[in-house]
C-alpha cells in the first residue's frame, strides 16, 4: 500500500504563493503552475493508514525526495524501514526485514493521475473533478485552504484526496487518500524545501548482496 499511497501523493507538495484569500481558479492556477517551475522537492513525512473494514490504523513516517522526470526516494523509517526509488525508468521497492527488492518498469507504475503530475503536465482540471471541501468556507480551523479532489478516471488506491495548502504559501501540510473502499491514508508534511539541486544518484538503487529480487505485480 505504500507504493500506491507514495505515487498519489507527488501531484502537489510545493505550490507559489498567491493571494490570502484565493478563489478555486487561483489555487487551480496555482497547482498547475507549479510543476513547471519545480525541479526537486525534499520533505519529512508522518502517515497514517486506517484500514475501515478492520478499524486498524498503522503510523508511519520518514522522509521523500522528488525531482522533475519521475525521480522520487520515499524513506520509510518507522514502523519498518522501506525504501521506494525511480530513476524516472525503473522503480525498486526496498524491504530490508524480508531482504527483498521488488522491481519493475517505472512508466506502468506510475500512470494514472499521479504519474500525468510527475511528467510536468499539472493540468489538474484535466485529471480532476475540483471543488473546496467546504466551498462555504474554504480554509479549516488552522486557517489552510483545503481542495477536494475526485478523479475523473477513478483507480483502485485514489478515490478521492484532500489536500490542505497553507493559505499563504501554499505548501501542502497534509493530504488525505481514500481508495475504492473508503480506507484512508493522511500524511502530514513538514520541513519541505524546493529546487536544492538534488543529485540524479540519490534516485538510483542498486539491491544489497543477496537481496532476492522480485518482478512488482
Amino acid at each position: 500500500m505504500k507504493i500506491a499511497i507514495a505515487l498519489v501523493l507527488l501531484l502537489a507538495l510545493a505550490l507559489p504563493v498567491t493571494a490570502q484569500t484565493p478563489t478555486l481558479d487561483d489555487v487551480v492556477r496555482g497547482v498547475e503552475g507549479a510543476y513547471g517551475k519545480m525541479t526537486d522537492l525534499r520533505g519529512e513525512f508522518t502517515q497514517s493508514a486506517l484500514n475501515k473494514s478492520l478499524n486498524q490504523t498503522i503510523d508511519a513516517k520518514g522522509v521523500v525526495y522528488l525531482k522533475k522526470g519521475g525521480k522520487l526516494r520515499w524513506e520509510y523509517v518507522e514502523p519498518t524501514r522501506q525504501e521506494i526509488v525511480s530513476d524516472g525508468k525503473t522503480i525498486w521497492i526496498h524491504t530490508p526485514q524480508l531482504n527483498q527488492v521488488n522491481t519493475g518498469a517505472a512508466p506502468e507504475a506510475l500512470s494514472g493521475p499521479a504519474g500525468s503530475f510527475l511528467s510536468g503536465l499539472g493540468k489538474l482540471r484535466q485529471h480532476f473533478n475540483v471543488r473546496f471541501l467546504n466551498p462555504a468556507q474554504p480554509k479549516d480551523a488552522d486557517g489552510n485552504v483545503v481542495l477536494d479532489l475526485t478523479p475523473k478516471q477513478p483507480l483502485p488506491t485514489l478515490a478521492r484526496l484532500v489536500l490542505s495548502l497553507d493559505a499563504n504559501s501554499y505548501d501542502v501540510r497534509k493530504a488525505v487518500v481514500y481508495d475504492q473502499f473508503d480506507n484512508t491514508v493522511t500524511m502530514t508534511f513538514t520541513k519541505v524545501a524546493v529546487n536544492t539541486g538534488l543529485p540524479d544518484k540519490l534516485f538510483v538503487f542498486t539491491a544489497p548482496k543477496g537481496a532476492a529480487t522480485v518482478p512488482l505485480r
